[in-house]
């Protein structure tokens, strides 16, 4: 399968596709939320179980709708124990679709998202690592103190290491949070790669028919090792991986 260009070429399709995704994401997002207010005062993990249920249905509506497939490659490098998952960062579908295969899991997000009414309340209760980007340092030390909390609570913690969302084929800044909580806390790193950005670009309303590439990768040890370290083999298999997976020859391999 030849490498699809969001902004270029897209079949006029994929823009209706898009329209009645996000007007099903908007109705459901409503519906689930105000379903599982009732959840609330439960513990965590029935709370969780419930609330993530909408997640299934993004990915129903992302295949019924929007035709966007997935095919997963490295599961065997799922670690039996969770610990810090660190991932390309190109589009929403990475915030909602990892769920099956890192779960339970602890996002860590800006604090602005759980003011959004009525998809924030139920973000909230899911016990996100929320932190207040602008508070510099302040905002490392809360990723660290939060997230060794939710992995001693059995949680993956799960960080975009870029900080924002990138273009397919353009890369971010690593940022060394995530290698600095793992290697604090002792837990190895798993860094995940995907093409999402090509099929739910960070832009526009189109989604754009085709297959998403998940690719999970070996374990990185944190032990007696800098997050500096840690860092530099996180970001060189992503970025590696990431020129594979656009790479056509490879795309069905």
């Amino acid at each position: 399968m030849s490498r699809v260009e969001p902004d270029r070429g897209a079949p006029r399709g994929s823009l209706v596709r898009g329209i009645l995704f996000r007007a099903g994401l908007v109705v459901t997002v409503v519906i689930w939320a105000t379903l599982s207010i009732p959840s609330f005062p439960l513990p965590l993990r029935w709370r969780y179980w419930w609330i993530t249920r909408w997640c299934h249905i993004v990915s129903f509506m992302l295949r019924t709708i929007g035709g966007i497939r997935l095919q997963v490659r490295g599961l065997e490098n799922l670690p039996n124990e969770p610990g810090v998952m660190l991932a390309k960062h190109q589009s929403a579908w990475e915030t909602l679709n990892l769920l099956p295969f890192f779960y339970p899991q602890s996002w860590v997000l800006k604090r602005e998202l759980l003011k959004i009414p009525v998809f924030g309340w139920g973000l909230a209760r899911l016990d996100p690592i929320a932190i207040d980007r602008s508070a510099g340092r302040e905002a490392l030390r809360q990723v660290i103190r939060q997230g060794k909390k939710r992995l001693a609570q059995g949680h993956w913690v799960v960080i975009f290491p870029e900080g924002t969302r990138v273009d397919p084929g353009q890369r971010g800044r690593y940022q060394q949070g995530g290698a600095l909580l793992a290697c604090q806390a002792g837990v190895d790193v798993t860094p995940v790669a995907h093409n999402a950005g090509e099929h739910w670009p960070r832009r526009g309303a189109r989604l754009i028919p085709g297959t998403i590439t998940l690719e999970i990768g070996p374990a990185i040890p944190t032990t007696d090792r800098t997050p500096a370290a840690v860092n530099r083999d996180v970001e060189a298999w992503i970025e590696s991986t990431m020129e594979r997976l656009t790479d056509p020859r490879y795309r069905d391999c």
